[in-house]
């Protein structure tokens, strides 16, 4: 059955959509939630002064709004699913935008953190349903390269954060780190409510219902878990185990509760194809080794090579520009070749570049870092390109929205449990409680170890995608 039509009883027939004009809004939204990530991390130092706070407070700014997205995406993707993703993607743009001006006019740090919250909602929306969209508004031949522009614009605003909000600040000042989303928004909106494909229209007697305590509970859950791993500044004390312990009683608590739902959030026998389940495992996994980048990059740079802040930004952006550069080629060649052996190279790739960082010299310098580099940033595009098509390529109408929401959420959660798993084994491998005031030689024995870790995770995940790949085909019809 093509994407652009539905046959089903009770459905009202669907015109197909332009392609174009609707990936352009469809990318437009990607961008949007992943430069509200990034941009406002580089205003950290100027909203502690403007706000005369401590830096535990004002990162709540970031926090607040990562934690939005971990612990919505799920339901909003389920929202979608049952009310309309047309309707729920422009409410979410428009969320966001009126979210952003919030954030920008805000008098004082405590609404500007709630404002964050909403934006980050907003973004939760916009994340999910944009892929979800993809294989209702796009042809099935051509979803590697849909999936690779979306790739594509996360990375762009991903790397377009850090130099833009910086050149904002100190320009019209912090306050227009925000205020840049409210016109980027309005294109967003227009875009979408001009060519998104109507909501599908389904009789109201067999239609699910929402599962309310489900979505808090894993919501709850989730929460506990990203606190967990955020807070302590990679110190593992009572409160994180209280919070890990916490989530575990959650996850209890969520398992019972979905297995006796009548309309559950997630059903068990999602969980039943073993492509869903090696495309959430492996994004986690490859998430959590691409976090290590992010942590052990910046001490290595600057107290092994001896770069000032300057250079080390410039070479941390490397990784983002890649992955910029790859995503929509990716995408073509997912299409050429499959998404299965995609994957597998993408991931031996990303493998490759993790163990040539752990066997680099620091005596080859800025370039021995830099090549490895780009190496596992372009195997990590590459992967996510594919992996993102495989999962969602013959999901059911009625699913896409919360398995895009699934799939999103473990890459977030990759990259929450690296940033503190990784950082956990940098520090212990430096042999320092401090790593800010460790040598240049401790650092350098640091950023090899996590590396080889980083090199053994991706192995695990290449195993993990290659076993579900026999049952690929039989399998895929039933979810």
């Amino acid at each position: 059955m093509s994407p652009h039509t539905d046959s089903r009883p009770g459905s009202v027939p669907q015109r197909a959509p332009a392609v174009r004009p609707v990936l352009a809004g469809l990318s437009l939204s990607m961008l949007l939630s992943s430069l509200g990530t990034s941009i406002a991390n580089v205003g950290l130092p100027t909203l502690a002064q403007a706000f005369s706070a401590s830096f535990q407070q004002v990162q709540w700014i970031v926090l607040a709004y990562l934690l939005a997205i971990t612990t919505l995406i799920v339901g909003v993707g389920r929202l979608g699913d049952l009310l309309g993703r047309r309707r729920l993607l422009l409410g979410g743009i428009l969320l966001f935008t009126v979210a952003s001006v919030a954030c920008g006019a805000a008098p004082t740090l405590w609404l500007l953190i709630a404002a964050r919250a909403v934006q980050g909602l907003g973004a939760a929306v916009m994340m999910a349903l944009t892929m979800a969209f993809v294989g209702e508004a796009v042809p099935k031949a051509r979803t590697g390269s849909a999936m690779g522009l979306l790739g594509t614009m996360s990375a762009v605003g991903t790397a377009l954060g850090p130099s833009l909000g910086g050149a904002l600040i100190a320009g019209p000042g912090w306050r227009a780190i925000f205020f840049v989303n409210v016109p980027l928004g309005v294109l967003t909106f227009v875009l979408a409510h001009r060519h998104l494909p109507a909501d599908r229209q389904t009789a109201g007697a067999g239609r699910p219902r929402f599962d309310p305590l489900g979505t808090l509970l894993l919501a709850f859950t989730l929460a506990a878990y990203a606190l967990a791993m955020t807070l302590g500044h990679g110190r593992f004390g009572p409160v994180n185990l209280a919070l890990l312990l916490t989530a575990a009683l959650g996850v209890a608590l969520f398992v019972r509760t979905e297995a006796r739902a009548a309309s559950p959030l997630i059903r068990r026998a999602v969980f039943r194809d073993p492509v869903l389940r090696a495309g959430l495992a492996t994004s986690a996994l490859v998430s959590t080794v691409v976090m290590a980048t992010l942590v052990v990059g910046p001490f290595y740079l600057s107290r092994t090579l001896g770069l000032d802040a300057v250079l080390v930004g410039l070479v941390l952006s490397t990784g983002p520009l890649v992955a910029a550069l790859t995503g929509v080629p990716a995408g073509r060649v997912v299409d050429r070749f499959g998404a299965p052996r995609t994957t597998a190279a993408g991931l031996t790739a990303t493998a490759a570049g993790a163990l040539t960082l752990s066997l680099t010299p620091e005596a080859f310098g800025v370039l021995g870092y830099v090549g490895p580099l780009a190496v596992v940033t372009a195997g990590y595009a590459v992967f996510q390109t594919a992996n993102n098509t495989a999962v969602m390529a013959d999901v059911r109408p009625g699913q896409r929205g919360v398995v895009a929401g699934m799939l999103n959420l473990s890459r977030n959660l990759g990259l929450v449990t690296g940033a503190s798993v990784m950082g956990a084994v940098f520090a212990l491998a430096s042999a320092t409680t401090d790593v800010t005031t460790a040598g240049p030689g401790a650092v350098a024995t640091g950023m090899r170890v996590t590396f080889a870790v980083a090199a053994v995770l991706v192995l695990l995940a290449l195993a993990v995608a290659l076993a579900a790949r026999p049952k690929e085909d039989g399998l895929r019809s039933g979810r």
